[in-house]
């Protein structure tokens, strides 16, 4: 099983994501679900109470990454309709 990295508290800022969930220090109660940016009561949360360190399966998401999959979209200007078949 892949080992959960640590992130140290005091590199969390506003709107990050990560590809993984992040989990308190405990490893068991999520603080950020999965891709949702981190907000200003995540951070007030983690000084309030004292938390040095969050983990992790996944890694930060940065905008690269967040466009890398953009390129993959076609779009389409119109839909055929399908023939029903009787």
């Amino acid at each position: 099983m892949k080992e959960m990295a640590k992130i140290d508290t005091k590199n969390i800022k506003l709107g990050m994501k990560f590809s993984a969930p992040v989990f308190f220090d405990d490893g068991e109660n999520m603080f950020l679900a999965e891709e949702k940016s981190v907000k200003s009561y995540h951070i007030a949360a983690i000084n309030r109470w004292n938390i040095e360190y969050l983990v992790t399966y996944g890694h930060e998401i940065t905008d690269k990454d967040a466009a890398m999959g953009d390129e993959d979209i076609v779009e389409l200007e119109e839909v055929e309709e399908l023939e029903s078949v009787s």
